[in-house]
């Protein structure tokens, strides 16, 4: 009220004039309310809401009204009627243009010039902002139907194709309770009509029949229910596919929230959902077809209910048998009943596929993973072979060997490659497995799934072989498969061997796997063993029959009835096996090899024997007559200087030089040739940890040049060297193939060159190594076969031993072959570990090979134990022999208290302690 009267105030100042009273509002025809049944009244407060109006119909005069308001000082905004009246509607709404919004603008300035006020201007201002707000809102409300309107028309379809279907099921429902009703109608006219006899038979008949055409209707009505539920079923998906993607809009819009542009639509989540079903749950496919097969069966029964004369449960029969046998149909009669047989038929046909497809799909599965070997393992006291070398074909033929004695076992491989390949590797070698079945299974060994598979807590010893990867990397895979076992939780009931390529990488994986970890370093002992066959020829032959199951091998047992007894009556106490030391069991189960003739045995301790299977051997009594035998002890002959030839360069060369060392005597040479240059040569060894400042033997006499190469092969005096061993080059020991053939190359290169050197035969003097063997025809024809060195060839494939013999080379040395032994043996029993590793290492008990001449006359005549107790004179233990018209030596011979007459041109093989 304040502000009204200051408003008049101001117009009274501006114009001069007294304040016009109020005019009444002329109301137009169009209004809602013509007469002035309630009067407007005249705004006193501003806090109100006013509706504002603009009249289409005065747009052409407002510039005249607006001017004459302003000129009376009032505004028909001013102007409100009664609440109760709802919205005022005395003029018709119209939407707000810009040409009008300029035209109230431009009042609105006029306005503020004929006021002049500055407190006017604030208002004025106020209002402009006020109405430009309600434009900006109508528009966006214009905007958000405009969105929704097409929408909304869309779904409109949808509705009224819904409404329609339940206002013709539930018309349905309305005949067919009015049917009901006018069944008990005539019922209960036929029993008054029947009680007060009024109706006569005729009349009776009449009624029942028009009994029968209400039943026959309400049949009928049925069946029409049954007809439009089988359209409205067959419409929903169509439906539902076409406007599935509207629902999250619908939802949106009822609950008045904005659509989120990145939202995937319903389609494509309904179908993710039913792909991931069907990938996670395994039968979800089956249960999947036994719903769409009930489906069609009921839905199919339904469709012939409608259209055919037969009972609902008559109709779910001949339905079930258009599923199972599309032929069933042919006998339908009439229009409608054809159809929906052999659409019935059609969908019976189209699940019988499915099904056949699924069942294919799942015998096709379970025979690929009976293929691939994805099934389990069932299996307990087998052998388990992890990963895949060229040492497998070997490795198996051993066991097989072994388990020959117990009719066969079982060995399990797992390797990551197919079964199928694998089965075809081992199938190509020929071999009898002697009732061994081999099983192979493709997998990771650092794998814990695939390692359960192949029944590993269950294994009485796991293999794990090297991979054709360089050292390094070989022994780090090693190292991870360590790392898996030792994470099974069920634990491990056998130990495990690993074959490691690099001997600095043995105490990380005996740190990781404790006391059940059992190491072969392949590439150590394959070093050693060419030392020692270069320096005692025909040293290979006995180490493969010693390794090898085919012949004798280690054992240990326990025998309670030699307790008590010294190791010397021990010695004579096995007819069928040759004891070699003593497990003993007060100091932890260490094994001495070849221990003193006074040791006694005590309870406990187990007795390590060559024989030739661990069931063949057993103690017998002791033969007086070799208790009185004796002969002279003969010293060994003084080492000489020896000059050896290095062709090539291995990973380990610097052990094998600390091992010739140690063999050798002071003054020898080493000469070593190959493509390393010298100064790079002298980094590698000193980084392999060889002093060579301290080396007191041997001399090392570098050459740099390539093996394969005649001229630099010629540029040595080969004819000189007591020794020649052909190494596999570090560079080509990935490929054994190449190793091989390189090997092969550099032998017969320098064969030829010393055959052109024959003239230097005459004048070669007699090896000083062998000069004290002078009896030994058989060690000397080996030295001295066509006045060359003896070679040794490291080979690493097995299949190039006939090459070599063709070659008529005097002694060669089978990696990959000896290796396999060695992992065979240990893998049998971890404790033969021991024993190995003395007999490799440079010092303590070797063996070795020597003359007759150290343990008996020409032509004695004595048994094989009276040459086994000389032999204790000289603490050796004597465990074979070979003789001067044979080609292969004799370990643990039969018969051996049966005397025969010996030669001197015979040698024995003795392990000696070395001293």
């Amino acid at each position: 009220m304040q502000n009204s009267n200051n408003d008049e105030a101001s117009v009274t100042k501006t114009t001069g004039k007294p304040p016009l009273p109020k005019r009444s509002k002329t109301i137009s025809d169009d209004t809602h309310f013509p007469g002035p049944l309630f009067p407007a009244v005249r705004r006193t407060d501003k806090s109100f809401d006013l509706r504002v109006s603009i009249d289409s119909d005065a747009v052409a005069s407002s510039s005249s009204l607006s001017s004459s308001s302003s000129s009376n000082g009032f505004n028909e905004r001013d102007w409100m009627y009664p609440s109760f009246l709802g919205p005022h509607m005395g003029r018709r709404r119209i939407k707000v243009k810009p040409n009008k919004l300029e035209f109230k603008g431009n009042e609105e300035k006029k306005r503020i010039q004929e006021l002049g006020s500055k407190k006017e201007e604030k208002e004025v201002a106020s209002l402009a902002v006020t109405q430009s707000n309600s434009v900006t809102q109508t528009s966006s409300v214009s905007q958000l139907s405009g969105k929704t309107r097409g929408l909304k028309s869309s779904l409109m379809t949808y509705y009224m194709l819904i409404i329609n279907c339940i206002l013709c099921v539930c018309y349905a429902i309305y005949l067919r309770d009015r049917v009901e009703k006018l069944e008990e109608e005539n019922s209960s006219l036929r029993r008054f009509c029947s009680y007060k006899s009024i109706a006569g038979n005729n009349g009776i008949d009449v009624l029942h029949t028009d009994n029968n055409s209400d039943s026959n209707f309400g049949n009928a009505d049925g069946r029409t229910v049954a007809l439009y539920s089988v359209i409205v079923t067959l419409l929903m998906p169509f439906v539902l596919y076409k406007y599935l993607d509207y629902l999250p809009q619908i939802k949106n819009f009822s609950k008045r929230t904005k659509k989120n542009k990145e939202e995937v639509p319903l389609k494509k989540r309904v179908a993710y959902s039913v792909d991931v079903c069907f990938s996670v749950y395994p039968y979800a496919k089956l249960l999947a077809l036994l719903f769409a097969t009930i489906f069609l069966i009921i839905f199919g029964g339904l469709a012939l209910y409608a259209v055919s004369d037969s009972s609902f449960a008559e109709a779910l029969w001949l339905s079930w048998t258009f599923v199972a046998d599309s032929g069933n149909h042919a006998d339908r009669v009439g229009t409608g009943p054809r159809i929906v047989s052999v659409s019935i038929s059609s969908g019976g046909m189209l699940i019988f596929a499915m099904m056949l497809g699924l069942v294919s799909d799942a015998i096709s599965e379970k025979v690929d993973s009976l293929r691939k070997g994805k099934s389990e393992v069932i299996e307990k006291n087998h052998i388990l072979i992890l990963g895949w070398s060229d040492k497998l074909g070997s490795l198996l033929k051993q066991l097989a060997v072994a388990n020959k004695s117990i009719g066969g076992g079982v060995i399990v491989v797992l390797a990551e490659r197919d079964k199928e390949e694998m089965e075809m590797d081992i199938a190509k070698l020929e071999f009898d497995f002697m009732g061994t079945s081999v099983i192979c299974r493709s997998g990771s060994p650092l794998i814990l799934a695939d390692l359960k598979k192949v029944s590993v807590s269950k294994a009485r010893a796991i293999i794990v072989l090297a991979s054709d990867e360089n050292a390094d990397q070989s022994d780090a895979r090693a190292l991870r498969v360590v790392l898996s076992l030792t994470g099974v939780k069920e634990g491990l009931r056998g130990h495990v061997v690993v074959e490691m390529s690099d001997l600095d990488n043995e105490p990380l994986v005996k740190l990781v796997g404790g006391e059940l970890i059992e190491t072969v370093v392949a590439h150590d002992v394959i070093g050693r063993l060419m030392i020692q066959c270069a320096l005692q020829p025909g040293l290979a032959q006995i180490w493969e029959d010693i390794l090898g199951f085919e012949n004798a091998e280690f054992y240990i047992k326990r025998w309670s009835q030699l307790d008590d007894l010294r190791f010397e009556e021990v010695l004579i106490s096995f007819p069928d096996a040759i004891p070699c030391g003593i497990k003993v069991a007060a100091e932890g189960g260490k094994i001495i090899l070849n221990p003193d003739d006074n040791y006694v045995l005590k309870e406990g301790d187990e007795v390590l024997v060559i024989a030739e299977d661990d069931d063949t051997y057993a103690p017998g009594p002791l033969p007086e007559v070799v208790r009185k035998r004796s002969f002279l002890k003969i010293p060994d002959p003084p080492k000489y200087p020896e000059k050896i030839l290095f062709c090539g360069w291995r990973r380990d060369i610097d052990d094998m030089i600390m091992v010739l060392e140690a063999f050798l005597a002071p003054g020898s040479e080493l000469w070593m040739l190959n493509e390393v240059p010298e100064k790079e040569r002298e980094k590698k060894l000193t980084d392999g940890g060889l002093d060579i400042s301290g080396l007191m033997n041997i001399k090392l006499v570098h050459r740099e040049g390539n093996a394969v190469i005649r001229r630099h092969l010629e540029s040595l005096p080969l004819e000189t060297f007591d020794s020649i061993l052909i190494l596999a080059d570090e560079s080509l020991e990935d490929s054994i193939v190449h190793s091989d053939s390189r090997s092969l190359a550099t032998l017969l290169l320098i064969r030829d060159i010393q055959s052109k050197r024959l003239p230097y035969r005459d004048t070669k003097p007699t090896s000083l190594r062998l000069s004290g063997f002078s009896h030994s025809s058989w060690i000397r024809e080996m030295q001295q076969a066509s006045d060359k060195s003896i070679i040794i060839s490291e080979i690493l494939d097995s299949r190039t031993r006939n090459l070599v013999s063709v070659s008529r080379i005097s002694d060669y040395v089978l990696s990959n072959e000896l290796v396999s032994m060695a992992l065979a043996m240990v893998a049998e029993d971890k404790q033969i570990n021991r024993v190995l590793e003395e007999l490799f290492a440079e010092e303590g008990n070797e063996m070795c090979i020597k003359p007759a001449e150290f343990y008996l006359f020409d032509q004695e005549e004595i048994s094989f134990f009276d040459i086994m107790i000389r032999g204790r004179q000289r603490q050796e233990i004597v465990i074979g022999y070979r003789l001067a018209n044979t080609e292969r030596a004799i370990i643990n011979p039969s018969q051996k208290s049966e005397p025969r007459k010996w030669s001197l041109d015979d040698v024995f093989v003795v392990i000696s302690s070395g001293d």
